[in-house]
């Protein structure tokens, strides 16, 4: 009975954090990567002011290189 107990609650527990990620991740956002950049939220704001473009465009894109991120 305690097995079935400790199973149920690292089951549970593996659920909902993976729902987390689910939830907060932006299909965009999933495909930056960038090593000694600038935190990615504060970036992808910054450039979205800046160019007021999205970022499909050219100018956010590059925006984002000047701060550290690349788009795969």
């Amino acid at each position: 009975m305690k097995r079935l107990l400790i199973l149920a609650a690292v089951s549970a527990s593996l659920m909902a954090s993976a729902c987390v990620t689910v939830i907060d991740a932006d299909s965009d956002d999933l495909s930056w990567h960038g090593e000694n950049a600038q935190p990615f939220d504060a970036a992808r704001d910054a450039c979205r002011a800046s160019t007021g473009k999205g970022q499909h465009s050219d100018a956010f894109r590059d925006c984002m290189a000047g701060k550290g991120w690349t788009r795969s």
